[in-house]
């Protein structure tokens, strides 16, 4: 008997900042297991990069670009995604990280973060919530971060971020749950991506990590996509909420 039950063949995926690290890997996991997926990104000439790799590997997939900061230029591109294919699955990945002290932090900086970690997934869900409430299903899935529960010296407004990822999932899913929407977070730990390269090159902090972890390592980005294909399946039917921490247990260990 065929278990459909992580079989996303049929669907569509929109991963926003998907032409690198963590959503490039969720993208290509979403197409390996069936889904048409819609990469997004600032930078056009990578995300083609992207779509041509997941592509080649057997995956169906188009490109969007367009910056999901900007409420007229996302409703645009959701109309226009819209036009050509119902968007069954949205992963709100877009982010980015700025590192400083918390009393010397730039005003412009985080301004900047608030916009690209947050407004973004709520202009984007918001948009895409639209056309899934008139469906009467959807799912979506915010990409969070240990940071939602744990603070780090240095990152705190990346923390402030974070952690309105994490209750702005609980406010979709109290919205729209009742319209057949499922809206959950995946918090990922420690992850080898670009936006972490300056740690992963840095030996004290990589001994640091591996101490404080359980796990006793940084994670693979490969690591995250099981989690967003069952968010995004037939299986999370009746989890709304949720943040569900990939960190190798750091968020279970003091």
């Amino acid at each position: 008997m065929h278990f459909d039950l992580f079989d996303l063949t049929g669907r569509t995926a929109l991963i926003t900042g998907s032409s690198l690290g963590i959503g490039f890997a969720l993208a290509k996991g979403l197409a390996a297991h069936g889904a048409a997926v819609v990469v997004n990104g600032r930078d056009e000439a990578r995300a083609e990069a992207a779509a041509r790799a997941i592509r080649e590997a057997g995956g169906e997939v188009v490109v969007s670009c367009f910056d999901v900061t900007d409420a007229e230029a996302v409703n645009a591109a959701i109309a226009d995604i819209e036009a050509q294919r119902p968007i069954d699955i949205l992963v709100n990945n877009a982010g980015m990280q700025f590192r400083t002290p918390l009393q010397d932090f730039p005003d412009d900086k985080w301004e900047l973060l608030l916009k690209t970690n947050v407004t973004s997934a709520y202009l984007v869900g918001k948009a895409v919530a639209h056309r899934m409430i008139a469906r009467g299903a959807g799912k979506i899935i915010n990409i969070a971060s240990v940071q939602s529960e744990l603070a780090r010296p240095g990152i705190a407004p990346y923390t402030a971020t974070k952690g309105a990822i994490r209750n702005l999932t609980k406010g979709m899913a109290t919205d729209w749950a009742r319209h057949n929407i499922q809206a959950n977070a995946i918090a990922p730990g420690y992850f080898k991506t670009p936006l972490n390269q300056a740690l992963v090159d840095d030996p004290a902090f990589t001994a640091w990590l591996e101490k404080r972890t359980p796990a006793g390592r940084w994670g693979e980005v490969e690591e995250l996509i099981a989690a967003a294909v069952f968010l995004a399946g037939k299986g999370s039917s009746f989890i709304n909420g949720h943040t569900l921490y990939v960190d190798g247990g750091i968020t279970a260990s003091i």
